[in-house]
Protein backbone atom coordinates (compact mmCIF):
# COMPACT_ATOMS: atom_id res chain seq x y z
CA UNK A 1 0.00 0.00 0.00
CA UNK A 2 0.97 3.66 -0.25
CA UNK A 3 1.83 5.31 3.06
CA UNK A 4 2.69 8.98 3.59
CA UNK A 5 4.75 9.92 6.65
CA UNK A 6 4.63 13.52 7.84
CA UNK A 7 7.73 14.31 9.90
CA UNK A 8 9.97 11.38 9.04
CA UNK A 9 13.47 12.78 9.51
CA UNK A 10 14.02 11.64 13.11
CA UNK A 11 12.61 9.78 16.09
CA UNK A 12 9.41 7.81 15.63
CA UNK A 13 9.04 9.08 12.06
CA UNK A 14 12.34 7.56 11.01
CA UNK A 15 11.37 4.29 12.69
CA UNK A 16 8.03 4.34 10.85
CA UNK A 17 9.89 4.79 7.56
CA UNK A 18 12.08 1.79 8.35
CA UNK A 19 9.11 -0.35 9.38
CA UNK A 20 6.98 0.61 6.38
CA UNK A 21 9.78 -0.15 3.93
CA UNK A 22 10.57 -3.44 5.67
CA UNK A 23 6.93 -4.42 5.20
CA UNK A 24 7.10 -3.64 1.49
CA UNK A 25 5.07 -0.45 1.33
CA UNK A 26 5.39 2.41 -1.15
CA UNK A 27 6.38 5.37 1.04
CA UNK A 28 6.36 9.13 0.58
CA UNK A 29 7.83 11.33 3.32
CA UNK A 30 7.47 15.03 4.08
CA UNK A 31 10.12 16.77 6.15
CA UNK A 32 11.91 20.11 6.30
CA UNK A 33 15.34 18.55 5.83
CA UNK A 34 16.86 15.69 3.90
CA UNK A 35 16.41 12.33 5.57
CA UNK A 36 19.67 10.60 6.42
CA UNK A 37 18.66 7.05 5.85
CA UNK A 38 20.26 3.95 4.35
CA UNK A 39 17.88 1.32 3.06
CA UNK A 40 17.81 -0.99 0.07
CA UNK A 41 14.25 0.03 -0.81
CA UNK A 42 13.51 3.42 -2.35
CA UNK A 43 11.05 6.02 -1.13
CA UNK A 44 9.84 9.39 -2.37
CA UNK A 45 11.13 12.23 -0.18
CA UNK A 46 9.34 15.57 -0.32
CA UNK A 47 11.31 18.41 1.24
CA UNK A 48 8.84 20.97 2.50
CA UNK A 49 6.75 22.42 5.29
CA UNK A 50 3.88 20.39 6.74
CA UNK A 51 2.05 23.64 7.58
CA UNK A 52 1.91 24.65 3.91
CA UNK A 53 -1.00 23.15 2.01
CA UNK A 54 0.86 22.73 -1.29
CA UNK A 55 3.63 20.67 0.37
CA UNK A 56 1.14 18.59 2.33
CA UNK A 57 -0.98 17.90 -0.74
CA UNK A 58 2.09 16.75 -2.67
CA UNK A 59 3.08 14.36 0.12
CA UNK A 60 -0.32 12.74 0.65
CA UNK A 61 -1.34 12.56 -3.00
CA UNK A 62 -2.62 9.03 -3.75
CA UNK A 63 -1.76 7.80 -0.23
CA UNK A 64 -3.84 4.99 1.26
CA UNK A 65 -2.96 6.09 4.80
CA UNK A 66 -1.08 8.97 6.41
CA UNK A 67 1.02 8.76 9.57
CA UNK A 68 1.82 12.04 11.33
CA UNK A 69 4.88 12.00 13.58
CA UNK A 70 5.61 15.72 13.87
CA UNK A 71 7.86 16.74 16.73
CA UNK A 72 9.94 19.59 18.11
CA UNK A 73 12.96 17.47 19.01
CA UNK A 74 14.71 18.81 22.10
CA UNK A 75 13.11 22.23 21.73
CA UNK A 76 10.78 22.77 24.68
CA UNK A 77 9.74 26.33 23.81
CA UNK A 78 6.18 27.34 23.01
CA UNK A 79 5.09 26.22 19.55
CA UNK A 80 2.10 26.27 17.23
CA UNK A 81 3.47 23.54 14.97
CA UNK A 82 0.86 20.94 15.87
CA UNK A 83 -2.21 23.16 15.75
CA UNK A 84 -0.99 24.92 12.60
CA UNK A 85 -0.62 21.56 10.90
CA UNK A 86 -4.09 20.47 12.04
CA UNK A 87 -5.66 23.63 10.63
CA UNK A 88 -3.95 23.19 7.26
CA UNK A 89 -4.88 19.50 7.10
CA UNK A 90 -8.52 20.22 7.89
CA UNK A 91 -8.62 22.85 5.15
CA UNK A 92 -7.19 20.33 2.67
CA UNK A 93 -9.65 17.72 3.97
CA UNK A 94 -12.58 20.08 3.40
CA UNK A 95 -11.44 20.85 -0.14
CA UNK A 96 -10.61 17.27 -1.15
CA UNK A 97 -13.07 15.24 0.98
CA UNK A 98 -10.35 12.87 2.19
CA UNK A 99 -11.56 9.50 3.47
CA UNK A 100 -8.23 7.75 4.11
CA UNK A 101 -7.10 7.15 7.71
CA UNK A 102 -4.82 9.70 9.39
CA UNK A 103 -2.79 8.38 12.33
CA UNK A 104 -1.40 11.03 14.69
CA UNK A 105 1.24 10.62 17.39
CA UNK A 106 1.07 12.90 20.44
CA UNK A 107 2.03 11.51 23.84
CA UNK A 108 0.55 10.08 27.00
CA UNK A 109 0.07 13.16 29.14
CA UNK A 110 -1.73 15.12 26.45
CA UNK A 111 -5.20 16.37 27.30
CA UNK A 112 -7.16 14.37 29.85
CA UNK A 113 -4.52 11.62 29.93
CA UNK A 114 -2.29 13.98 31.96
CA UNK A 115 -4.50 13.20 34.97
CA UNK A 116 -3.42 9.54 34.69
CA UNK A 117 0.35 10.04 34.66
CA UNK A 118 2.71 9.62 37.61
CA UNK A 119 3.56 12.60 39.82
CA UNK A 120 7.02 12.75 38.25
CA UNK A 121 5.65 12.89 34.71
CA UNK A 122 3.14 15.58 35.74
CA UNK A 123 5.99 17.60 37.22
CA UNK A 124 8.06 17.25 34.05
CA UNK A 125 5.13 18.19 31.81
CA UNK A 126 4.21 21.18 33.96
CA UNK A 127 7.69 22.66 34.16
CA UNK A 128 9.33 21.67 30.89
CA UNK A 129 6.78 20.67 28.24
CA UNK A 130 3.65 22.50 29.33
CA UNK A 131 3.46 24.78 26.27
CA UNK A 132 4.42 22.05 23.79
CA UNK A 133 1.76 19.73 25.19
CA UNK A 134 -0.78 22.55 25.22
CA UNK A 135 -0.38 22.83 21.45
CA UNK A 136 -0.53 19.04 21.06
CA UNK A 137 -3.84 19.15 22.97
CA UNK A 138 -5.11 21.85 20.63
CA UNK A 139 -4.24 19.62 17.67
CA UNK A 140 -6.01 16.67 19.32
CA UNK A 141 -9.11 18.81 19.90
CA UNK A 142 -9.18 20.12 16.33
CA UNK A 143 -8.75 16.67 14.82
CA UNK A 144 -11.05 14.72 17.14
CA UNK A 145 -13.88 17.21 16.57
CA UNK A 146 -13.53 17.01 12.79
CA UNK A 147 -14.96 14.62 10.21
CA UNK A 148 -11.47 13.34 9.41
CA UNK A 149 -10.92 9.58 9.65
CA UNK A 150 -8.49 9.89 12.57
CA UNK A 151 -6.61 7.93 15.21
CA UNK A 152 -4.53 9.65 17.92
CA UNK A 153 -1.82 7.45 19.39
CA UNK A 154 -0.38 8.37 22.80
CA UNK A 155 2.87 6.53 23.56
CA UNK A 156 4.49 6.56 26.98
CA UNK A 157 8.12 7.50 27.65
CA UNK A 158 10.06 6.84 24.44
CA UNK A 159 13.00 4.43 24.47
CA UNK A 160 15.65 3.63 21.86
CA UNK A 161 15.62 -0.15 21.75
CA UNK A 162 14.96 -2.68 18.97
CA UNK A 163 11.43 -3.63 18.01
CA UNK A 164 9.84 -6.38 20.11
CA UNK A 165 6.27 -6.37 18.72
CA UNK A 166 5.20 -6.88 22.34
CA UNK A 167 3.29 -3.93 23.71
CA UNK A 168 0.08 -3.06 25.51
CA UNK A 169 -2.70 -0.93 24.07
CA UNK A 170 -5.25 0.86 26.26
CA UNK A 171 -8.18 2.78 24.78
CA UNK A 172 -9.81 3.87 28.06
CA UNK A 173 -8.34 5.97 30.86
CA UNK A 174 -8.58 4.45 34.34
CA UNK A 175 -6.88 4.69 37.71
CA UNK A 176 -3.66 2.68 37.67
CA UNK A 177 -3.43 2.55 33.86
CA UNK A 178 0.38 2.71 34.19
CA UNK A 179 1.51 3.76 30.70
CA UNK A 180 5.29 3.47 31.01
CA UNK A 181 8.17 3.27 28.58
CA UNK A 182 7.83 2.10 24.99
CA UNK A 183 10.39 1.59 22.25
CA UNK A 184 10.13 4.04 19.35
CA UNK A 185 10.49 1.02 17.07
CA UNK A 186 7.44 -0.60 18.69
CA UNK A 187 5.40 2.58 18.31
CA UNK A 188 6.36 2.53 14.63
CA UNK A 189 5.42 -1.14 14.35
CA UNK A 190 1.98 -0.38 15.80
CA UNK A 191 1.45 2.62 13.52
CA UNK A 192 2.33 0.79 10.31
CA UNK A 193 0.17 -2.20 11.22
CA UNK A 194 -2.71 0.14 12.01
CA UNK A 195 -2.20 1.89 8.68
CA UNK A 196 -2.52 -1.50 7.02
CA UNK A 197 -5.59 -2.52 9.01
CA UNK A 198 -6.94 0.20 11.31
CA UNK A 199 -8.84 -1.08 14.33
CA UNK A 200 -8.68 2.01 16.58
CA UNK A 201 -10.17 4.72 14.37
CA UNK A 202 -11.78 7.63 16.24
CA UNK A 203 -9.99 6.50 19.40
CA UNK A 204 -6.98 7.55 21.52
CA UNK A 205 -4.96 4.34 21.98
CA UNK A 206 -2.20 4.62 24.59
CA UNK A 207 0.78 2.35 24.02
CA UNK A 208 3.23 0.98 26.57
CA UNK A 209 5.49 -1.97 27.23
CA UNK A 210 3.62 -5.04 28.42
Amino acid sequence: MRIAIIGASAGIGLEVLQSALDRGHDVTTLSRSKIRFTHEAHFNAVIGDATKSEDLIEAIHQADAVIITLGTGKNMKATTLFSDFAKVLLTVHKEQHLTIPFLFVTGFGTGESKNYTSWFVKLFLNYFLNEVYADKKLMEDLISNSTLNWMIVRPGRLLDKPVTEKYRIETELFKGINIGGINRADVADFLVKQAERPTYLLKFPAISEK
